[in-house]
């Protein structure tokens, strides 16, 4: 009985570390009463209670007594991290602290307050954006061709250019008093994905120059002569932006560029003024073939001090008119066959006066700052909607098409081998789209979400090319031959172009994610660094203890929290709302909790030298991403009034990113540094071993079923892209044969009963004329069922070309400059030396 009492002692210390806040004397207090229950039962024996008390009269008094403390622990720690940490160059720190944190910091810390996430307002469109997207947007899509527009033409239609530019396309989130949109970031997505689920190319031409490129740039950080000039231009459509920042030799790492500028005076317009000799080499340029204003990123330089004492000013941002001497644009990349105009382009000892730099003189050297800033608003919007889009227009396609081809006289969707990656489709798709939504949710709360921009770029990206991917192996046959009925090929094809840009995906997972996570989202951790970092001596000590207090009570709450919510089951983690969801809401803050203790223990061991482990930053950033879409998931069934029908979409997407959040935790201690210590962690992490599983069976078969019905919960979960009915469209013949196969299946029924088969050799329709004749339909049965047959046949038909045709694929000429590729590019050229 009294070890009983000892443990549940233990144990009431436990939960009460796990929920409280407490300042130390109030855990030394506890601590002390504790050993003072211990001495008096008696359980340990004298020589280590007496060793018990000694230790902890010590620590006591250093941990509560400043002087002490600052001396002895505090002191030396600091003066052990200022020792070993690795000094934080500028570009970094203004990587690190570009954009703001939200519902991902409360993930980060173990501490997720649900009540908080559901209080965000849901996403909605106002009137005039609906209006649009009912109106120009339905109007451009019934436009496009995208079989014509990559095969035949290479890029769009030219009065589709025209259309664009009319509608203003180009000027969703430019104000209204520049003549823009001034649209939300919802719309703004929601245009992407409805644009992109009909044209690749139309898509990336629309979300280009409202993603990062000048008119963000300018709205933020322009001068207001800029904004007054360019901005109401650029609504209009009658400037092309594109922004130009990768150089060959300088792609993840921006910050090693070569393209520079030399402050000095020149002629702009018949004075001389001061400015930038500029000369630069970019690549990967969307819109730069014909662009009419390009938005460049160099290394500003001022050997002489006209600007000051400084000689390195940084990375600095400019606005130039592709009409200037020196600057060649034109040339095209051919990016996996995609017809959006993508390409270099070069400037050699381009004058660029200062009323060109983006914020004029106090512009230049900020031009980093300013692009993390505004990418980590435009990661989340554009790059994440074309991967919606590609997994949305999967799932309806995939989901009718499984319904409506049949072998062995069944529809393809019942097998258990179809089922599988048709649950795949639609469980990742539920899980996407409420990553999206939660992401503009944030974004109409005027965040800059840096950490959460970088997790649904990498992971909606990534997980829209599994979609497709599960798509085309449903399709088989019909899905790799390209022609005109074609609805995934181009999308298949080209899913890997949204993962490299902006930030590829394998840099962002195992680098920006957790890395950045750690710096913005820990309470502390960047504290501390900045206070190590100090020049008064002094101060630095004073805030680094005052942070390291707070790190260490963070440290034993969050060992606590992971420790009692494993222990109990989940049943001691904070919940949310009613029902079964309500035991997601605790496997969810359960595994916050141990991830948050996890990251903390790694960063106090490995330090700087975290930087390296790229394997342990890349599970951390699964964790924390599948952390971030299961909690978007639980917010988007509660915004959409929690339907019942919705219901195995959300247990499928909460079931999958579980067992990938334990999964990641689980290769973080199998792989930890030293591994004795990550079989102690698992301890505390895993202490009745791994429970999530992924999705059964038997949900899978639900999941797989709503996609192959029409019904509420599948236009819920395909909402926003193009869909028509017609009977000629790429897409529309799927639909219209769906409703014709679920019409005509009572007619289908009636033949089955009555165990009839077609003779050999005997034709479709003089088969349904002989069961006519024999009773077993009604002639308007038969006229149903022969017009079903023929919409099947339309569905199930791929494309084939006569032999001639092949010969009017012309592949263009390489440019004759060896920038563009026919001399060694240094990737070649280092190839060719290893070889």
């Amino acid at each position: 009985m009294t070890l009983l009492i000892w443990f549940l002692l233990i144990f009431a210390v436990l939960v009460a570390a796990a929920r409280m806040r407490a300042p130390m004397w109030t855990w030394t207090a506890v601590a002390g009463g504790f050993l003072i229950v211990t001495t008096a039962m008696g359980i340990l024996p004298g020589i280590l209670v007496a060793i018990a008390w000694v230790v902890y009269v010590g620590l006591a008094v250093v941990f509560n007594i400043e002087g002490l403390r600052l001396r002895f622990i505090s002191g030396p720690v600091l003066s052990r991290i200022r020792a070993i940490l690795p000094p934080i160059s500028a570009t970094e720190r203004e990587a690190i602290e570009a954009g703001t944190v939200w519902w991902d910091a409360a993930l980060f810390q173990g501490d997720p307050q649900w009540r908080q996430l559901l209080d965000v307002p849901a996403p909605q469109l106002t009137a005039e954006e609906q209006a649009f997207l009912d109106g120009p947007v339905e109007e451009l899509c019934g436009m496009l061709d995208d079989w014509q527009i990559t095969h035949e033409l290479n890029d769009l239609p030219a009065e589709v250019w025209t259309f664009l530019k009319q509608h203003r396309f180009f000027g969703l989130n430019i104000p209204k008093q520049y003549g823009g949109l001034e649209f939300s970031a919802l719309a703004n997505s929601t245009i992407v994905i409805k644009v992109c689920s009909r044209s690749g190319t139309a898509g990336i031409t629309v979300m280009v120059p409202n993603s990062l490129g000048p008119a963000e740039l300018l709205l933020h950080y322009g001068t207001d002569e800029q904004k007054d000039h360019y901005l109401p231009r650029l609504a209009r459509g009658e400037e092309v932006p594109c922004f130009a920042l990768t150089n060959p030799w300088a792609g993840s790492d921006a910050g090693a560029m070569p393209d520079h500028g030399i402050a000095c005076y020149g002629t702009h317009d018949g004075e001389e003024v001061l400015g930038f000799r500029t000369t630069w080499d970019k690549r990967y340029i969307t819109l730069g073939p014909v662009a009419t204003v390009l938005g460049l990123a160099f290394k500003a330089h001022d050997p002489e001090g006209l600007l000051g004492d400084k000689k390195e000013l940084g990375i600095t941002c400019a606005l130039i008119p592709t009409t200037t001497p020196g600057v060649e644009i034109g040339n095209r990349h051919r990016p996996l066959d995609g017809a959006f105009q993508n390409g270099p382009n070069h400037g050699d000892d381009v004058f660029v006066p200062l009323q060109w730099i983006i914020g004029g003189e106090d512009g230049v050297g900020t031009g980093w700052r300013m692009l993390m800033e505004s990418l980590a608003a435009g990661r989340g919007i554009s790059l994440p909607a074309s991967g919606v889009s590609a997994a949305k227009v999967a799932a309806r396609t995939t989901g009718a098409y499984a319904r409506i081809r049949e072998q062995f006289n069944i529809p393809i969707g019942k097998f258990e081998g179809i089922e599988e990656p048709l649950a795949r489709i639609g469980g990742l798709t539920y899980l996407m789209d409420a990553g999206r939504l939660l992401t503009t949710s944030a974004l109409a709360l005027g965040e800059k979400p840096s950490v959460i921009s970088a997790i649904v770029k990498s992971e909606l990206t990534e997980y829209g090319r599994d979609v497709v991917n599960d798509a085309m192996d449903v399709h088989g046959g019909r899905g790799i031959c390209l022609g005109p009925r074609n609805y995934l090929g181009r999308a298949y094809q080209q899913l890997p172009i949204a993962i490299t840009v902006e930030g590829a995906n394998i840099l962002t997972r195992s680098m920006i994610i957790f890395g950045q996570g750690a710096m913005r989202c820990h309470p502390y951790l960047l504290a501390e660094m900045i206070a190590a970092a100090s020049e008064d001596r002094d101060q630095g000590l004073t805030d680094f203890d005052r942070a390291l207090m707070g790190h260490l009570g963070y440290a034993v709450r969050n060992k606590a929290r992971s420790f009692v919510y494993a222990i109990s089951g989940d049943w001691l983690a904070p919940t949310e709302g009613a029902g079964e969801p309500k035991r997601y809401y605790r496997a969810l803050a359960r595994m916050s909790a141990a991830f948050a203790f996890l990251a903390d223990t790694t960063l106090l061991i490995l330090g700087g030298a975290l930087k390296r482990k790229e394997k342990l930053s890349g599970r951390f950033a699964d964790a924390l991403s599948h952390l971030y879409l299961c909690s978007a998931a639980l917010k988007r069934f509660e915004d959409t009034g929690r339907p019942a029908a919705d219901r195995p979409l959300l247990d499928w997407a909460c079931q999958h990113a579980l067992y990938e959040i334990q999964q990641a935790l689980d290769g973080i201690l199998r792989n930890f540094p030293p591994r004795f210590l990550g079989v102690l962690l698992r301890i505390v992490v895993f202490p009745l071993g791994r429970r999530y599983r992924r999705p059964d069976d038997a949900l899978g078969h639900s999941v797989a079923k709503l996609l192959m019905v029409p019904s509420a919960t599948r236009d819920r979960l395909t909402d926003g892209i193009y869909v028509s009915h017609d009977a000629a469209d790429v897409t529309g013949r799927l639909e219209y044969a769906l409703d014709l196969v679920l019409e005509a299946e009572p007619a289908r029924q009636k033949i089955k009963h009555a165990d009839r088969e077609p003779g050999a050799g005997v034709e479709y329709a003089d088969w349904l004329t002989e069961l006519v004749a024999d009773g077993v339909i009604s002639s308007d049965e038969r006229e149903q069922l022969a017009r079903t047959h023929a919409a099947v046949e339309d569905v199930i038909a791929v494309d084939d070309f006569a032999p001639d045709s092949f010969a009017a694929d012309d592949i263009p000429e390489l440019s004759g400059d060896s920038r563009d590729g026919t001399a060694k590019a240094p990737d070649a050229v280092a190839e060719a030396g290893a070889a």
